[in-house]
């Protein structure tokens, strides 16, 4: 069981609740925190002196006093206005980690809030009931209040306890209202008290949530993309000199040694490298280290990014000791709409030097004496198409992945009347970030399908030949899951289950033991 206090959190918590479905509890010392900060609100309160969020309004309305008789109903009526999102659903994942890192955000004790709602949020996330949270609407600043808002409607409640009021959720394998949901939880939902409604709604928590399975995801994509880069290099009788460790060492960057290392130690034995005898090849596979390594590098920064964020204190006002409320920006989504700004361009340029070189294995002017487009037979080219429309699909994915890595943390639009001027528009980046590294998942299983297909062609060429040891055994691990067809036949399926071994870390987990 996972506990959380707050400041330990990491990515791979974040992981093994949101698609493992761990359990979590609270810390003992985070609770004695939570109830401390709830004690100093209820000292402001009772001081009557003006405190953004707690006695006021909000937004444009924080010059509104609000009486103490009011606080209830501000809280609700902040939820029920905010709740304003549209578009499809997030996936249940990006939920659960929202779920988490909000939990692990008020455990921090600077919020102010019951622990009966950091509680409740963990209950929900063990019991597995997942509110339906649409993806649009969020700029990210003042946090993504739109997503929370839909997420406090299932949870929250007010005397009324209405049902059109409960948003939707799911439970149990079935969509049903909020309320119902709760209910068929056994879990109480809450009326919230001074300050809450701003501290479950205020901070980037859907951003950091799809943050961070981002990264999770693209670092299982880093190493899959060096194997299909040895694949297609023995394929295409690539020059060894571009990876010698002298050159890289040379250059001085991190990861573009590595990647350099990795398809060393992958073509390993290759007797199909310099094969063709070119003095040097064309840069998608030349300087494929150079190109992936940032990536590597890009990654690395935003994984420390992220991880301070899963562990911040994220709304406004934050309280400290004794009894001190003070405002700020906390909850402006810009490290996470810049990070996914940073990830979305490492990957889509990692995925467009794969696509190059899909483009050289199909090419029979380019590929070293394969058949176009690798049909099995030459005799039968034109009447079979080979895997020519592999390459179409991985160029239109590199497109979409272009127009949708244009950074958007550069662009704002003010809001509350000019009081929030500038908006971090970090959902919106983190979500684009999600769709290229979806993009790039299937691009990089396209490469190793077609890199497979070519070795196969090749190594009847030249049965003498001799694959690498790492790619020979990645040839294996497709094979045994994909056998090789002859003619022309549906390959969308066997793509599908390229992207599988892809996805699932499968292919990268059994070359990094061997």
């Amino acid at each position: 069981m996972l506990e959380i206090d707050g400041s330990q959190l990491t990515i791979e918590n974040v992981i093994e609740v949101a698609q493992q479905s761990e359990k979590v509890t609270l810390a003992a010392e985070a609770t004695q925190r939570i109830r401390s900060s709830q004690k100093w609100v209820e000292d402001i309160v009772a001081q009557g002196d003006p405190v953004y969020g707690v006695n006021t309004g909000f937004g444009i309305f924080s010059n509104k006093k609000i009486s103490p008789e009011d606080t209830i109903k501000l809280n609700r009526n902040l939820i029920l206005s905010h709740a304003v999102g549209l578009g499809p659903e997030l996936p249940d994942e990006v939920v659960r980690a929202a779920m988490l890192i909000r939990a692990n955000t008020l455990a921090g004790g600077y919020s102010g809030v019951r622990p009966l709602v950091v509680e409740t949020l963990l209950e929900l996330l063990n019991k597995e009931l997942t509110p339906s949270i649409p993806s649009q609407g969020s700029l990210g600043s003042s946090g993504d209040l739109a997503p929370l808002s839909h997420l406090a409607l299932v949870f929250t409640t007010d005397k009324d306890g209405r049902e059109t009021d409960s948003g939707w959720a799911a439970f149990n394998g079935q969509r049903m209202t909020g309320k119902d949901a709760m209910h068929a939880a056994n879990i109480e939902r809450l009326i919230l008290g001074p300050k809450e409604g701003l501290a479950i709604t205020n901070g980037a928590t859907f951003s950091a949530a799809l943050a961070a399975l981002a990264v999770n995801a693209g670092s299982n994509l880093l190493f899959t993309a060096e194997i299909a880069l040895a694949m297609s290099l023995e394929a295409l009788l690539g020059a060894s000199a571009a990876f010698d460790p002298r050159l890289h060492a040379a250059r001085r960057q991190e990861g573009q040694k590595t990647v350099a290392e990795n398809v060393r130690k992958l073509t390993q034995g290759s007797t199909l490298l310099d094969a063709a005898g070119r003095v040097q090849d064309a840069y998608s596979l030349r300087c494929a280290p150079q190109v992936q390594g940032p990536a590597r590098d890009i990654l690395e920064y935003v994984e420390q990014i992220v991880s301070r964020e899963i562990n911040a204190a994220t709304d406004n006002p934050l309280l400290f000791a004794p009894n001190e409320a003070i405002s700020g920006g906390n909850f402006h989504g810009e490290p996470i709409g810049m990070a996914m700004d940073f990830l979305k361009i490492a990957f889509s340029e990692l995925a467009a030097i794969s696509e190059r070189r899909i483009y050289h294995l199909t090419d029979e002017k380019m590929n070293a004496g394969l058949p176009a487009m690798l049909v099995d037979d030459a005799q039968a080219a034109g009447v079979n198409s080979g895997v020519m429309m592999l390459q179409y699909t991985a160029a239109s994915l590199v497109l979409e992945n272009q127009g949708l890595s244009t950074p958007n943390s550069v662009h704002s639009l003010p809001t509350s009347g000019g009081k929030e001027d500038h908006n971090a528009n970090a959902m919106t980046a983190a979500r684009n970030t999600s769709t290229i590294i979806e993009n790039t998942s299937h691009i990089l299983a396209i490469e190793l399908y077609t890199a497979a297909r070519a070795l196969d062609l090749r190594l009847r060429e030249r049965p003498d030949a001799r694959m690498g040891v790492g790619v020979r055994e990645a040839h294996k691990k497709i094979r045994k899951k994909i056998p090789y067809q002859s003619g022309d036949v549906l390959w969308g399926p066997e793509i599908e289950r390229a992207k599988e071994l892809v996805t699932s870390g499968e292919l990268s987990r059994a070359l990094q033991k061997s």
